[in-house]
């Protein structure tokens, strides 16, 4: 049975999400663009939400944006959350475009609305985790 305070992570295969979390690894935070209408697709997918075409490239972040909003979150069942109470999760607007759930690695009263993030990482094996903290 694994640790119960490991973090949850994804299983593979998984043909849409893969090829981001590849890219983790090595700290690289990648998105879509269609390049038959240049939508920008955020969660990673295999067609366009813009113009429903497969025909998407990948990019890459340069990992900085703004907080769009944001939660504390207080409660949790699942032991590895349990264990970080409490922790901030928040939208954030990367500069590219696009918008990403994250947790924001950052005590409760330090995150507002507006204010600039940076990604880090949080490494585990085969992958990692993008989190954002704010700008000095």
């Amino acid at each position: 049975m694994p640790d119960q305070l490991e973090r949850p992570l994804p299983v593979f295969p998984e043909p849409d999400t893969e090829p981001f979390w590849a890219a983790t690894a090595d700290h690289r935070l990648t998105y879509q663009v269609c390049r038959a209408c240049g939508q920008i697709v955020f969660h990673p997918r295999r067609h366009c939400t813009g113009c429903l075409l497969g025909d998407l490239e990948w990019r890459e972040s340069a990992g900085q944006g703004t907080v769009y909003t944001f939660t504390v979150i207080r409660q949790n069942g699942q032991p590895f959350f349990r264990a970080r109470i409490p922790y901030v999760v928040g939208l954030v607007d990367l500069d590219e475009g696009f918008r990403m759930l994250a947790e924001i690695a950052a005590g409760p009263g330090a995150v507002h609305v507006n204010q600039r993030v940076t990604v880090i990482w949080e490494d585990h094996s085969g992958l990692s985790v993008p989190l954002f903290r704010p700008q000095e």
